[in-house]
């Protein structure tokens, strides 16, 4: 969207001049319209956990605005030349009972022709006008609490390549990737929440970056807080990789300070790309224990408090 004009429409409460994680338009005093959409190509080849794990990660972005999704469409690619039918008819099983899942209706969608499968949703949700939540938030004072593990990319083309057994995957990370953020949000409405984001393509180092840009703000990480999926570190220095990282990398080199002593493999969990990740939470840090504990009651297995919000030029240190 670089050199094009922002819309003017004043009922336009987030757009595309931000970095957020979805359209929010006001209808009434009351009502707002969230408007998102994403999709992806398979992480894994199993099409119900390819079609659950797609669908959890475009309604995210309705959670990650403080809203609640309504309804869904598929995006859907296809090689219908190449692939038995019977594989898309499992991918939308699983984006329709993801769906459903989250409280919303799935009411149709769009199917093209494509050489490589790939699918995901446009979702719309709505939310109080007065009580969006967008990544731009977040104060100095705040901690931020992570609802996800990390490593999620590497551990994708571990299996492909071998070096990791798909069993491994689907025990240990699969289920998370599937989880809806939506309780995880729910439980931190409850709280003072000045600013949220989820962790997808751009790792924890991007997405980070885009909340302390958008809060005007320096942001701590503390590395040995960082939550991982189990073999993600392993992978790195089994020589494995993703095709992201170099480019996550260079988003935010100009802006990263890494004063721990990292070895180059735990660098490069920094600028793992996240499918599905979990949420970033910017509260006050002394909610921060009941927030946790919250999470944690409402079922959220990981909720991490991983760093803080500073006084200081905008970027992010790594300690």
């Amino acid at each position: 969207m670089q050199g094009l004009k922002p819309p003017t429409d004043p009922n336009l409460l987030v757009g595309f001049e931000t970095a957020d994680d979805a359209a929010v338009y006001r209808l009434t005093d009351e009502i707002a319209m969230i408007n998102t959409v994403d999709f992806i190509t398979p992480p894994v080849d199993d099409p119900y956990w390819f079609g659950q794990i797609s669908a959890a990660n475009s309604i995210s972005d309705i959670y990650s605005m403080g809203g609640r999704p309504l309804t869904a469409l598929n995006v859907v690619m296809f090689p219908a030349k190449h692939l038995d039918m019977g594989y898309l008819k499992e991918i939308l099983r699983g984006g329709h009972d993801k769906v459903v899942e989250a409280g919303a209706s799935l009411v149709g969608g769009h199917t093209v022709d494509d050489e490589e499968p790939k699918y995901g949703l446009c979702v719309n949700g709505i939310v109080h006008p007065n009580r969006i939540i967008t990544n731009a938030g977040g104060k100095p004072g705040d901690v931020l609490i992570l609802t996800k593990p990390l490593g999620s990319g590497v551990l994708f083309n571990a299996v492909r390549s071998g070096k990791l057994p798909y069993k491994n995957l689907e025990r240990d990370t699969l289920p998370s990737l599937a989880a809806l953020n939506g309780k995880a949000m729910e439980t931190a409405l409850q709280f003072t929440l000045h600013a949220a984001t989820d962790i997808t393509g751009f790792g924890i180092a991007g997405h980070t970056l885009e909340m302390a840009l958008g809060s005007g703000s320096q942001v701590i990480l503390h590395f040995d807080r960082l939550p991982f999926y189990p073999d993600a570190l392993h992978m790195y220095r089994k020589g494995e990789t993703t095709g992201s990282n170099k480019a996550n990398r260079k988003l935010v080199e100009k802006k990263l300070q890494i004063q721990k002593g990292l070895t180059s493999q735990q660098e490069e969990l920094l600028y793992d790309p996240q499918t599905s990740g979990g949420l970033l939470l910017s509260v006050p840090a002394a909610q921060a224990d009941d927030v946790i504990a919250a999470l944690g009651a409402a079922g959220v297995r990981t909720a991490v408090q991983i760093g803080e919000v500073v006084e200081g030029p905008y970027g992010i240190v790594v300690v």
